[in-house]
């Protein structure tokens, strides 16, 4: 790691995050809340997400979709756009007009695939300096899942398994350097096992290959799984959060089963073009922070299991800044992954 590698990583907030970025999110401008009412929205806002849907990206996009039609009185359309792991959305939203009417919901792995495409030396689609924080949705600890016939009971019967057939056992991901695929990646490298990648354009069609045991594991968040596990076609061995999830409360974490720096989270939160103006910027803070307190949109989150956790723009961007560090600090100690 080179020294500016070294500064980025222990300084997030300073190298990770441009002044203007910090602007938006309300970090350098305390009087933002209080900016001057402006005509917004006049016409519907397009809300991309980068997945097919059934994944995490989704399944916070609609219930908040929803609820922001009910605040701003204009239609507030969920578009997927899967592709890249996520790329394809965000490079098109980062491009769009910085006008509030097209938004993105994005995953954890905004931050990883401009790393990722650094490893390979080629040129990043966008970086996420190119986006305005709007606040955070949900934030899940990720979950390991195999089909319930598999003869898996543990994480430690998985782990062994994988140890005595290195390169056999099949996962799926949501594309290369995904949300899903650097979890794996990242117990796979702390418990020193090879795993065969397999990757789908989104948690969705992933989550339909392990329920037909097309693939034989898959990182996921609990909303995309909690059906299937009631349901007695999925079991869940492990979990990458710090604390176990709510919804599976028997499922230990990998740093109880011996591997603190497994820790990986799936969270979904919304954002804008980086020049989006401050009024609008604000305007869309107002309607997303009613959004989660809409009681559909939270009837929606507790059904899929995925509680929300809101944080308005200027915790998002601390958080967005903590989780980048962490994260692009494990694709560098992963390495190219073909």
């Amino acid at each position: 790691m080179t020294t500016t590698d070294a500064e980025q990583v222990a300084d997030p907030i300073k190298h990770a995050v441009p002044r203007r970025w910090l602007a938006a999110a309300g970090l350098l401008a305390p009087g933002l809340a209080r900016a001057q009412a402006v005509a917004f929205p006049d016409r519907a806002i397009q809300m991309v997400v980068g997945f097919p849907p059934g994944g995490q990206a989704d399944l916070a996009a609609r219930p908040v979709a929803g609820a922001m039609e009910r605040v701003v009185r204009q239609p507030v359309v969920v578009q997927n756009r899967p592709g890249g792991a996520g790329s394809v959305a965000s490079a098109f939203v980062a491009r769009a007009p910085a006008d509030g009417h097209t938004l993105l919901m994005a995953l954890s792995s905004i931050s990883v695939i401009p790393e990722a495409e650094r490893l390979f030396g080629r040129i990043a689609p966008y970086e996420v300096a190119q986006f305005a924080p709007i606040g955070l949705v949900n934030a899940d600890p990720t979950l390991l899942a195999v089909p319930a016939a598999s003869p898996w009971r543990t994480a430690r019967e998985f782990l062994d398994a994988a140890r005595a057939r290195p390169g056999d056992i099949p996962y799926g991901s949501s594309g290369a350097y995904g949300t899903l695929h650097v979890a794996m990646e990242m117990l796979a490298a702390a418990a020193q096992v090879r795993l065969l990648h397999i990757p789908f354009q989104g948690a969705g069609p992933a989550i339909t290959a392990l329920l037909s045991a097309n693939i034989q594991a898959l990182a996921s968040a609990p909303g995309t799984l909690v059906q299937h596990v009631q349901t007695g076609r999925l079991r869940v061995l492990g979990c990458w959060g710090r604390e176990r999830a709510p919804a599976f409360p028997e499922v230990p974490t990998f740093m109880e089963l011996g591997f603190p720096e497994v820790e990986f989270y799936i969270w979904a939160g919304l954002m804008a073009p980086a020049a989006t103006p401050a009024p609008v910027v604000a305007r869309l803070r107002e309607a997303l922070a009613a959004s989660m307190r809409d009681a559909e949109a939270l009837r929606a989150f507790e059904a899929a299991g995925s509680p929300p956790r809101h944080l308005d723009a200027p915790d998002f961007a601390r958080f967005l800044a903590e989780d980048s560090a962490r994260l692009v600090g494990a694709v560098r100690r992963i390495g190219r992954v073909e």
